[in-house]
């Protein structure tokens, strides 16, 4: 029986390239519009880029998920802040 770890990295490939195959079968090279935005979290400083209203939606996220960090990394250190 195959180990564990190498049953996952076959399952990974498997899906790249099934979402690779999927993207050209899609058709993507076609004309559209595209508006993004994102956010890069380096420690707990968020970088928010992005030029649409989606901008406010990220600075929420952004917020959200460093809270929600710090709470779980006070849960583990023992929940005390000194």
């Amino acid at each position: 029986m195959p180990m564990p770890n190498i049953l996952l990295l076959a399952a990974g490939i498997f899906l790249v390239v099934l979402g690779l195959l999927m993207i050209l079968a899609s058709g993507a090279g076609g004309r559209g519009e595209v508006k993004g935005g994102g956010v890069v979290l380096i420690g707990p400083i968020p970088i928010i880029f992005g030029g649409s209203s989606a901008k406010l939606l990220l600075i929420f996220l952004a917020i959200f998920i460093v809270v929600v960090a710090l709470l779980v990394t006070l849960s583990f250190s023992g929940g005390g802040l000194g």
